[in-house]
């Protein structure tokens, strides 16, 4: 069960990290919704947290010291900025949506806030393991 805890509290902690840094940078947009030539920033960590988080079932092996690194533990897992150049409808260049910011960051916010709640009860669970031992 200890195991378990490490793995559950070690794949929240990177998930909020990404989900901080991504609130972070939405606010940036925002901030900048009026700069000209600013181009939105995202942040993408989904993908490599939920292949760090499958790697029992990956048995790659380096055969040569020079092949590319398997980076497939949650700790080398980081949050990437990514800058979205996609054509913007504005013409100052600017491709920031207020709109679609906004709701991104209160859609991001509902996911910290969950994570948040997720790993009290983590804690929870190991304090009332704790309570129940101490009582024997």
């Amino acid at each position: 069960m200890l195991k378990q805890f490490y793995n559950n509290v070690d794949i929240l902690n990177k998930t909020l990290d990404g989900v901080w840094l991504r609130n972070k940078t939405i606010s940036h947009n925002i901030a900048n919704a009026n700069t000209p030539n600013y181009k939105r920033l995202t942040v993408s960590f989904e993908d490599k947290l939920k292949k760090a988080m499958e790697k029992e079932e990956n048995k790659l092996v380096r055969t040569h010291p020079k092949h590319f690194p398997i980076s497939q533990n949650i700790n080398d897992i980081k949050p990437e900025i990514i800058v979205d150049k996609n054509f913007s409808y504005r013409f100052d260049g600017n491709n920031v949506n207020i709109d679609t910011e906004s709701a991104n960051l209160a859609k991001n916010t509902i996911m910290y806030n969950a994570l948040v709640s997720q790993t009290i009860d983590e804690f929870d669970k190991i304090k009332n393991v704790i309570n129940e031992g101490s009582k024997y």
